[in-house]
């Protein structure tokens, strides 16, 4: 294993054709939409909820790669397990909560990546993970569309003595027809050293967003794919340019003459490397 030393900002851009890619429950489960421009929005919490997801699957909640933030976890039973280690209950007052806090950073990859608070219970205290993400937004506007669903089945047969003929029931289903999602991130080496973030972990994490919508397919979600994945490594822990002036650097616009876009060659992607700055690294990984 061996500690970040760089600083890192990154752009993801990912689409979803005829599919929900983030429903809001608030508003019947349709697409997150920006009421006042009509773009798509995906929330970073989504994002990071695939990102567990992959992990999870891919290492199977092996030593060090556990999920904390996972279905059906009863979260303060997680912390009390830390207080209950050898190495833990030993401590004192602040030591204890320390020494808990390191405990499940080194035990739970989403804590050590995106951070976490634990003070619901016995105190493990808080954590600022060294990844975080933007929301997602749209490159154009949305559609939501509704669909009307039909089941051919009822849950209980006091439903099914009320309808009359087939048993059938009605549902309904929203989609986005096509939207292609830009996000922002950022990985900090000075936040990685705290809670032991590593390349290693660095390394799962962008296998993560290069394939964590195929491990995560759902009818609901239609067909959600990624499809860049530009990386800004920075020369120093610190960084070397402010991070929005490297993400002005990359351009994604429709083609000419696509009104509407429909698939991921309607765009262009272009990066302007001549006025990269100095002590920059360009990666593109996807």
């Amino acid at each position: 294993m061996s500690e970040l030393k760089n600083r890192i900002d990154f752009v993801y851009l990912f689409d979803v054709q005829d599919g929900n890619p983030n429903g809001d429950p608030d508003a019947g489960n349709l697409p997150r939409v920006d009421a006042e421009t009509g773009m798509g929005l995906v929330t970073d919490v989504c994002l990071k909820r695939k990102v567990r997801n992959y992990v999870q699957s891919a290492r199977q909640c092996s030593i060090g790669y556990d999920i904390f933030i996972k279905e059906k976890a009863v979260l303060n039973t997680l912390i009390d397990l830390a207080h209950e280690d050898e190495a833990v209950a030993d401590k004192k007052g602040g030591d204890k909560t320390e020494a808990a806090r390191q405990y499940m950073c080194s035990h739970y990859y989403d804590i050590r990546t995106f951070g976490a608070v634990m003070s619901t219970g016995k105190n493990a205290g808080q954590v600022r993970g060294p990844i975080q993400f933007t929301f997602a937004r749209s490159l154009d506007p949305i559609t939501a569309c509704e669909f009307s669903i039909t089941r051919m089945a009822v849950a209980t047969e006091k439903e099914a003595e009320k309808q009359s003929g087939d048993n059938r029931t009605m549902g309904r289903k929203a989609t986005v027809p096509y939207g292609l999602y830009l996000c922002h991130g950022f990985v900090s080496a000075n936040l990685a050293k705290q809670t032991g973030f590593d390349e290693d972990d660095l390394n799962l994490f962008w296998e993560a967003l290069r394939n964590m919508f195929d491990v995560d397919r759902s009818a609901a979600r239609g067909l959600m794919s990624a499809q860049k994945l530009i990386v800004f490594k920075h020369s120093s822990e610190l960084g070397n340019a402010p991070a929005n002036k490297l993400f002005d650097l990359v351009d994604v616009k429709r083609k000419d003459g696509v009104e509407v876009p429909r698939k991921f060659t309607d765009y262009e992607v272009t990066i302007d490397r001549a006025n990269m700055p100095s002590g920059i690294e360009l990666i593109e990984m996807l």
